[in-house]
């Protein structure tokens, strides 16, 4: 199975994917070429320096394109462009799977705090992220709980006890 993981950083997230399937063929996406420099060797197969906006492969390549922690890092008018990308690079019949932090964490609203700032320079509600990823062509779109709650709760309360979530979507 081939492997896109973008925003990959130093590449923890691939080392996990990696453990639970030792079979993967897996290639970081980063623009800080320092991270991609730091990517274990025994995890991935290469790394591209690139923007997520004009992935440097052919159509239908990827089984499996995942991007953890990642949107939130792009411009609202970048986030098109790469669901449109994700689309291209993936094979038909492959999944995406997304996580972003949850704007209607509902801890998040009790705190008065924002997802925006820093680092994080747009935010995804999961609804308006369903619908782009339908606009992009993806298909069975899910969106379930993620991150730190999922250990006490599970993936199945209401989405906004959750601190971000995992969006999914096929290409068929």
């Amino acid at each position: 199975m081939i492997v896109l993981d973008i925003g990959c950083n130093t590449g923890r997230g691939g080392k996990v994917l990696k453990q639970l399937n030792p079979d993967l063929r897996i290639t970081g996406l980063d623009v800080v070429k320092d991270r991609l420099d730091r990517l274990p060797k025994d995890t991935y197969e290469q790394g591209l320096h690139v923007y997520s906006t004009e992935i440097p492969n052919e159509d239908n390549v990827y089984d499996v394109v995942v991007a953890g922690e990642f949107i939130e890092h792009i411009y609202q008018a970048d986030v098109e462009k790469t669901l449109g990308e994700i689309f291209r690079v993936l094979k038909v019949g492959g999944r995406l799977f997304l996580t972003t932090p949850n704007p209607s964490d509902i801890k998040r609203k009790w705190r008065g705090k924002s997802i925006l700032g820093g680092p994080h320079v747009s935010q995804h509600f999961d609804d308006t992220l369903a619908l782009r990823l339908r606009m992009s062509g993806f298909s069975r779109i899910r969106i379930k709980g993620s991150g730190k709650v999922t250990r006490y709760l599970g993936a199945k309360f209401p989405l906004c006890f959750y601190g971000s979530y995992l969006a999914m979507g096929d290409k068929y």
